[in-house]
């Protein structure tokens, strides 16, 4: 189906279509993308992420596995499907995320795509399908067929929009290209990181006109508050502390001033974990779990960057503010 024409959106958010979006009292859902944490030998601690998928779930978020927090782009075939055979053992049926990716493999990609989501499909997962380098230098036409192709294949799945900033073969689409994918049913909803707010609020002004039950899940760990304008969310960020998440989740939910408390510290977090080089966030996310007891190693993925071991000072102070909050 060839989408309607456009209504264009402006460059610029007059204020007034902001605060006019915020929605108090909304149930807002809530997706992690779980840590895949490592031990000290640099190989994955596959016990302990068991304990942190259980953890996720328990705390009231859905998780997602292979996904960037979980180092999907630097995980053998072999480690993506223990990462999926122990996700379906933990969550027992119930609702789970999980990563499609096939960049650096050779072969048609609506093929590739097919195989990942077979294989999620029959864990009992989501698929949410990773971008490519491929598909960078297609046309929106030509993207919009590849979707519907492996759509096809599926009760339901998620596409996704990742920025440059955290991976080489991510895009952020032409708002066009939204729309086509909206129009694809089997697409249940979009995670959308490019952390820029107007291309987000964009996409939730053409959702509300198009599809309202499409959902658009923030993945901006720099403007987590974006949940009160209407998205709900995929973040990495939820990986430190799930728990905090629901809570704030919750207060929002309920009406609770609380909401702001809990916040506006998630995302002092947020900010300090995903300052430049973006992708050394994963190793804060394991300095934090481990300072908050949840595993007991810090190291990254042996290829992955690293954070200087002077943020352990500001990461107590904020696991411990997190702490108290949480008792009140």
């Amino acid at each position: 189906m060839r989408p309607e024409k456009l209504i264009p959106t402006p460059k610029a958010f007059p204020i007034e279509n902001c605060l006019n979006r915020i929605a108090p009292h909304r149930k807002i859902e809530g997706i992690c993308a779980v840590l895949l944490p490592f031990d000290q030998k640099g190989t994955p601690d596959f016990p302990n992420f068991a304990r942190l998928v259980d953890f996720t779930a328990r705390s009231g978020l859905t998780p997602a596995v292979n996904m960037d927090t979980g180092y999907v782009h630097l995980l053998s075939q072999q480690d993506r499907a223990e990462v999926l055979k122990i996700t379906r053992q933990v969550m027992s049926g119930r609702r789970f995320v999980a990563g499609a990716f096939i960049e650096g493999r050779g072969g048609p990609i609506v093929d590739l795509y097919l195989g990942q989501v077979d294989s999620i499909c029959s864990h009992g997962g989501t698929p949410i399908l990773f971008q490519c380098s491929a598909l960078k230098g297609k046309s929106t036409d030509e993207i919009a067929a590849v979707y519907q192709a492996v759509a096809s294949r599926c009760d339901g799945l998620l596409a996704f929009e990742l920025g440059e900033m955290f991976a080489p073969f991510g895009q952020i689409y032409s708002l066009e290209a939204v729309d086509r994918l909206m129009r694809i049913p089997q697409i249940l909803g979009m995670k959308h990181s490019s952390l820029d707010r107007r291309l987000e609020w964009e996409r939730l002004e053409l959702r509300d006109r198009l599809r309202p039950d499409f959902k658009i899940y923030t993945g901006n760990d720099l403007a987590i508050d974006m949940v009160m304008y209407g998205s709900d969310y995929l973040l990495g960020l939820a990986a430190f502390a799930p728990d905090a998440f629901t809570r704030r989740d919750n207060h929002w939910a309920k009406g609770e001033a609380e909401f702001f408390a809990f916040n506006d510290l998630l995302q002092y977090l947020g900010s300090f974990a995903f300052r430049d080089p973006v992708p050394a966030y994963r190793h804060s996310a394991a300095q934090f779990l481990k300072l908050r007891g949840l595993i007991p190693c810090d190291q990254p993925h042996p290829q992955s960057p690293r954070r200087p071991s002077t943020d352990l000072e500001i990461l107590q102070n904020i696991a411990q503010r997190l702490d108290r909050l949480m008792e009140t």
